[in-house]
């Protein structure tokens, strides 16, 4: 398996992976939200099968087609501002693309920093260790940049392993409080105690 900078050829496959990855948080084809009220549900480690309901996506079949929120979401990002292309990255197996993840810059008061997501990997190839591979690697491409820190929401039973904390421990609160309990960060080496605040995505993870 190879972890590399996307490129334009990824683009329908990167789409097909998130579209694969989050298609059960998405059982009634809300394409803008999960059916789960918990935010660390909408990160595919955290996606909890038994939440999936059978009968709403019977009832419409063609809600239940339309694509997760992160797959439009990826394509906003790199439109946006925030997108950086080198912290675009997947994973290839066979000449295949099996998993995705992307940092965006963010900001931490007046400070930059980055945020990580989404993280997907094809449901098939979950278990391997693909999304861990992905993480370690975005996280020390962030590092040789000198980037301070990054931040995310998602499961705080998967993220940990990763060096992510809970952000209030460093001063740091997401903009929407409702993020608060599973809003987490990874200080990085250039990380410095003074970099407290509010934290701010890139304009299109509001969208969702």
């Amino acid at each position: 398996m190879l972890i590399r900078r996307e490129r334009a050829g990824d683009i329908l496959s990167i789409d097909a992976v998130h579209r694969a990855a989050f298609a059960r948080a998405y059982p009634r084809g809300t394409a803008g939200r999960p059916a789960q009220t918990d935010p660390a549900k909408a990160d595919p480690a955290a996606i909890d099968p038994a939440a999936v309901d059978p009968a709403a996506a019977e009832a419409d079949p063609a809600a239940a087609e339309a694509d997760p929120a992160e797959v439009d979401l990826v394509h906003r990002l790199r439109s946006d501002a925030g997108w950086m292309p080198t912290l675009s990255l997947v994973a290839e197996s066979a000449a295949r693309v099996v998993g995705h993840v992307c940092l965006t810059r963010a900001g931490v008061g007046r400070f930059p920093v980055l945020a990580l997501g989404p993280l997907g990997v094809l449901p098939e190839r979950q278990g391997a260790g693909i999304g861990s591979a992905l993480v370690h690697a975005a996280l020390g491409a962030a590092d040789a940049l000198d980037e301070p820190l990054v931040g995310l929401l998602g499961s705080l039973e998967y993220y940990p392993r990763f060096g992510f904390r809970p952000a209030a421990r460093l001063g740091i609160v997401p903009d929407e409080p409702a993020w608060v309990s599973h809003f987490q960060v990874r200080p990085l080496t250039a990380h410095e105690p003074g970099m407290t605040g509010e934290f701010h995505y890139a304009e299109p993870f509001y969208r969702l």
